[in-house]
């Protein structure tokens, strides 16, 4: 049971309608590295600041990425847009510096900093506030100073930005500033203390109140009277309004002066409202009624008489004015709020982006139901229903529409919930008496009829009506007609042409009819109410009367045309048979009885043989008795085929026939072969095509219909087979679809070929299960692309008349996104056919959103429909979503089967990665220092060598990483494989000191292994001095600025002068030594170098470590003396 809202907490509601992660992901802003830290919006823009010193400027219309303004000098801690010109933006960075940018999108210019203030420098700007009329930014810090930056600007001509003195310090105030607001020419601070007014033109300073605070409270200025007469000479002053501790708020005048207290802790006594929100289900607990003594930190003006503010649990809206609560919600970990008009965008802890909209609860209602969120607009319609009732509410949701509400709602699975919608529509409110008075004028100077559909047309009598009169009921009559189209349904505009073609006659012979819908009836509440639901209902049952016609009646199937953006029409003529063919009919039905008795039997002989476990588990017997089924079904539920006269002996007549064939089977669709890859590009071919359709319908089946064999048709035609040629009883057809999908599964049509398995999926589509089906192409028939292709091209052409459909063929990704969201539950193979038009109109945009799909739509799906290139971000936005301790064990999930691990790395290694050539010497060596080089996929490409894996698996792994130059993922495969030897080779030739540390290298364990480690080093270095001097070779993705030779080692004859900043990194045997007596004490390692026969030829500067080594070694071991002494003197006098 849905609980109600009280009436007094029922004008309005908080709703998120859009969801903002797509444009987030669209943006690589939803990954753990870059996060959104700001925001701001204007009628325009949304403003969005990143950690990486980004500014992203998006457009609100459509929510495209118009620009990306970039700052070197920190992240963007605040980011505000102009309110009275949105060509200018202002920026503060971390390190104290404000820039205020200019567009120049009028002239198509490129951005400019007009203006840059280094006067916050080393400290955080906590605020930003722009003057309300000329173009100048306040900006307040953590140390308190409040400074003024003019914008210099080419709309004021040349030379402006020095007229003036651009950057100005205001005031610095007792502490942090927490919020600044202008208005009006008068300035408020509000600190962690106080509220100060400043009035900028005559400079002076108030101070607001006498008492002081200790905390974060906002303050904000709030107009007043209508939003026309604001800004009049001789209106009445804003008001300001301070936030105070214990959920008060004071109301101030322009001169400091606190003119009252406004106390909001009992008010806040009230359970919050639900948030409206397609992420969840609303729920509201009417017994949460404890007072909230609570801190403001920012106080905002929100839509034109209320004051908006927030905590980290919730949101809050009040009206000052009359001393209420509007509404207060509960929102999780909110950080920051941006507001224009009735929005709010509001910004989370964990960088995402909310957007939400203050509405009635009656257009809340009304605005699900356009974006056909069913269950959701129900539930708000029962727990709001104290204004639904209502007779204002009528004007947004008459009583049809609530009607059509419940007819969308489940029966069987939402019995509850219809019963309370229902007693809502039994409760509601006629229209006002206004409507009732304009209803009997109407009705005494028009005549009018009702059509099918439970719709008035009423007639105008010219000269009845005075203009006035007229001219305002052809208004609420457009008005009317618009919510009606609004709110129609398809099928009425593609079945019911008598309705329409009445319409149209009415509409040529009197220019003055309109449209008025039921509940303009001078009749009583509960009559209209009751001629509503007899006029729905009449015309749901013909309308579905007249679809059931078009699907059972082949003649009127619609056959798709192929050329491109030309939409094919259907006739809904049928012709009248001729008596004589009466009996052949019969015959017909008699002989199609039959078959269907003959399947019947041969399936339940099927059926039967396979329940024998002798039978069904051994695979032969079981392909044969499918194999005994196959040809019943091919018989019966096969495509038809039509004997030719033998008196047609011209060519071009024959190949007519076929064609005639082709055109003459019931629901089938035609597509090219290659429908999936390339569009039709000869339109004549097309419309030949068509023309011939035209013509196999129009010529009478006077022949006997002889059933074509299993081998597949001409290669040019295929055939999806959608339904049922012939009407199937639901236990026949649940049967045969068990059968059919078991019978591909065993790969019995696999005989004759690939091309037999696509044209059995083809012909007996609409007998398989969709879910099935998928799954065995991604199993099964993995290795053959062309049944997948079949299957797409089937789910295609299944789910042409979704109304997702024409979203996504409009071309906006956010609101395909939000369609498919809004089609929870999902299906997977509807989904995934939807998932198929998105990423053939966006590309990679859309499939980097895709990971909001998962479980339901999994990798191998996104694998086989998306470029490499385009799969690559997809799972890497995928692993990333997840938590960093859970993406090992996840990456681990998706490996099924294990073999992908391969595919998916070798992918990783080959794309967005440096050049071989940058990473490998001729001779396949590691180029010098190229481990340095980033990878495109690092990431990802880490965790897939952690995975846990067997010998054979790391081997292969260990073998691509070598091929392809990632060398820190063959350290890493060299230390779990025991390689070692290999492994100090590498590091040898990479001449890098820090690959011997702990964290991703591999340390020297053994003397022997040092001693390894340093004969490598002497080949290494012998055979580098030998070697010509050259550069290492450029790179697409990364550089290296020391000086290389042709084996990628630097060169030791150089003496480090070009990078003496990087001698203690190389792999010399000098480092190596010197490495080896840190560990081992300089006595040891010269003795161990010695028993090696290692002449050991030591530098000045080698000489000079080794003795303060072994100084320090001394120094050691005596400290280390005194102490055990000292600790045994201890002890034994306390044994004393």
């Amino acid at each position: 049971m849905i609980p109600v809202v009280p009436v007094e907490s029922c004008t309005h509601v908080l709703a998120e309608f859009d969801c903002l992660d797509p444009l987030l992901s669209a943006l690589r802003l939803d990954s753990g590295r870059i996060k959104c830290t700001c925001l701001s919006v204007s009628r325009k823009w949304l403003a969005l600041g990143t950690s990486a010193g980004g500014l992203h400027l998006i457009q609100r219309d459509g929510w495209k990425q118009k620009l990306i303004l970039t700052h070197k000098e920190g992240s963007v801690t605040q980011v505000s847009c102009c309110p009275h010109d949105e060509d200018f933006i202002a920026v503060a960075t971390s390190q104290g510096m404000v820039v205020v940018w200019e567009l120049h999108l009028e002239r198509r210019g490129r951005p400019e900093r007009v203006s840059v203030s280094w006067e916050h420098r080393g400290q955080t700007v906590t605020s930003l506030c722009w003057d309300t009329v000329a173009h100048r930014v306040f900006a307040g810090d953590v140390g308190g100073k409040v400074s003024c930056v003019r914008a210099g600007s080419s709309k004021l001509g040349k030379g402006s930005a020095f007229v003036i003195f651009p950057v100005q310090t205001i005031t610095t105030v007792d502490s942090r500033v927490v919020q600044l607001g202008y208005t009006d020419g008068h300035l408020v601070v509000s600190s962690l203390s106080r509220c100060y007014l400043c009035d900028t033109e005559r400079e002076k300073f108030w101070r607001v109140g006498s008492k002081e605070r200790d905390g974060e409270f906002g303050a904000c200025f709030l107009q007043q009277g209508p939003a026309g007469q604001r800004g009049q000479t001789g209106g009445p002053p804003p008001l300001l309004y301070c936030a105070r501790p214990g959920s008060r708020i004071w109301e101030a005048s322009f001169s400091g002066d606190v003119l009252s207290t406004h106390q909001f802790k009992q008010p806040l006594a009230c359970p919050p409202l639900p948030l409206v929100s397609y992420k969840n289900e609303p729920h509201f607990n009417p017994s949460q009624t404890n007072p909230q003594s609570l801190a403001f930190p920012r106080l905002l003006q929100f839509g034109d008489q209320n004051l908006l503010t927030w905590t980290d649990s919730a949101i809050y809206i009040f009206t000052p004015h009359s001393g209420q609560v509007l509404l207060w919600t509960e929102v999780k970990d909110v950080v920051e709020i941006s507001v224009f008009r009735n929005e709010l965008f509001c910004l989370h802890g964990d960088g995402r982006l909310s957007h939400l909209l203050l509405v009635s609860p009656e257009r809340c209602v009304e605005r699900l139901m356009k974006r056909e969120n069913w269950t959701l607009a129900a539930t708000v319609c029962c727990m709001f229903q104290h204004t639904i009732i209502t007779s204002r509410a009528r004007k947004s949701l008459p009583i049809d529409r609530l009607e059509q509400l419940k007819s969308q709602l489940n029966s069987a699975s939402q019995q509850q919930l219809i019963g309370q919608l229902e007693e809502v529509i039994s409760k509601l409110e006629p229209l006002d008496s206004a409507c009732s008075s304009r209803r009997s004028s109407i009705s005494s100077h028009e005549s009018f009829n009702v059509l099918d559909c439970g719709i008035y047309r009423v007639i105008s009598r010219r000269g009845s009506q005075s203009d006035d009169d007229t001219s305002s009921l052809t208004n609420q009559s457009m008005l009317e007609e618009e919510r009606l189209k609004e709110f129609s349904f398809t099928e009425e505009e593609q079945v019911d042409n008598d309705s329409q073609s009445v319409r149209g006659e009415g509409d040529r012979s009197d220019l003055g009819l309109q449209f008025l819908p039921l509940s303009f009836r001078s009749k009583p509440p509960r009559v209209a109410l009751q001629a509503v639901r007899d006029s729905v209902s009449s015309f749901v049952k013909k309308t579905t009367e007249k679809i059931n016609t078009l699907q059972m009646n082949a003649d009127l199937w619609p056959r798709p045309d192929l050329r491109e953006g030309v939409q094919g029409e259907v006739t809904a003529t049928a012709s009248p048979l001729p008596e004589e063919g009466e009996h052949e009919m019969t015959a017909e039905q008699s002989s199609s009885e039959s078959e269907l008795q003959e399947l019947r039997a041969a399936t339940k002989k099927a059926i039967s043989q396979i329940q024998d476990p002798m039978v069904l588990l051994d695979p032969v017997c079981l392909s044969d008795v499918l194999q005994d089924w196959a040809p019943v079904l091919e018989r019966v539920l096969g495509p038809e085929d039509l004997a030719v006269p033998q008196d047609i002996t011209n060519l071009e007549e024959k190949t007519l026939e076929e064609e005639e064939l082709v055109s003459s089977m019931s629901c089938c669709v035609m597509v090219q072969p290659e429908i999936l890859t390339a569009p039709p590009t000869n339109l004549d071919e097309s419309a030949t095509l068509t023309e011939e359709e035209d013509l196999g319908e129009s010529i009478p089946c006077s022949t006997a219909p002889v059933r074509a064999p299993f081998p597949p048709l001409a290669n040019h035609v295929e055939l999806i087979q959608l339904f049922s040629p012939k009407p199937l009883p639901p236990d026949l057809q649940a049967d045969l679809s068990q059968l059919a999908c078991l019978y591909l599964e065993m790969g019995c049509p696999g005989r004759g070929g690939v091309e037999s398995v696509c044209v059995f999926l083809r012909r007996y589509f609409f007998l398989l299960d969709q879910e099935r089906v998928r799954k065995m192409c991604m199993l099964r028939y993995r290795e053959h692309r062309e049944v997948l292709k079949a299957y797409i091209a089937g789910m295609l052409e299944f789910t042409q008349a979704s109304k997702v459909v024409e979203v996504i063929q409009k071309g906006d990704l956010l609101k395909s996104l939000r369609s498919l969201r809004e089609l929870q539950p999902w299906n997977a193979p509807l989904l995934l056919s939807h998932l198929y038009r998105l990423y053939e109109k966006h590309g990679e945009v859309a499939v980097r959103a895709y990971p909001q799909f998962y479980p339901t739509i999994l990798p191998s799906d996104i694998m086989a429909m998306a470029l490499p290139s385009h799969f690559l971000p997809y799972l890497d936005n995928l692993v990333q979503s997840r938590a960093e301790q859970q993406r090992l064990s996840f990456l681990g999930s998706l490996l099924q089967p294990e073999a992908l691990r391969q595919d998916w790395l070798e992918l990783a290694l080959s794309h967005d990665a440096p050049q071989r050539d940058d990473t490998l010497t001729p001779d396949g060596q590691p180029r010098w220092h190229s481990h340095f080089f980033s990878w495109g996929y690092g990431r990802l490409l880490s965790l897939l060598i952690r995975l846990p894996a067997d010998l054979t698996s790391k081997q292969k792994m260990l073998e691509m990483c070598r091929t392809h130059g990632y060398w820190m993922g063959y350290l890493y495969l060299c230390r779990e494989l025991q390689r070692r030897a290999e492994a100090f080779s590498a590091i040898c030739r990479l001449d890098d000191m820090t690959l011997l540390e702990e964290d991703d290298g591999i340390v020297p364990q053994s003397l022997d292994e040092w001693v390894l480690l340093f004969q490598l080093a002497q080949q290494i270095s012998s055979v580098d001095e030998a070697t010509p001097t050259s550069t290492l070779p450029s790179s697409t993705n990364g550089s290296c600025s020391d000086d290389t030779n042709s084996n990628g080692t630097s060169d030791g004859s150089s003496d480090l002068s070009n990078s003496s900043n990087d001698w203690s990194i190389r792999v010399s045997p000098e480092n190596i030594i010197l490495r080896l007596m840190r560990v081992f004490g300089p006595d040891q390692a010269l003795t161990a170098l010695q028993e090696h026969g290692i002449q050991v030829d030591l530098s000045s500067r080698s000489t000079l470590v080794c003795d303060l080594l072994r100084m320090a070694e001394k120094r050691q071991r005596a400290l280390i003396q005194t102490m055990l002494e000292r600790c045994d003197r201890f002890l034994w006098s306390q044994h004393a």
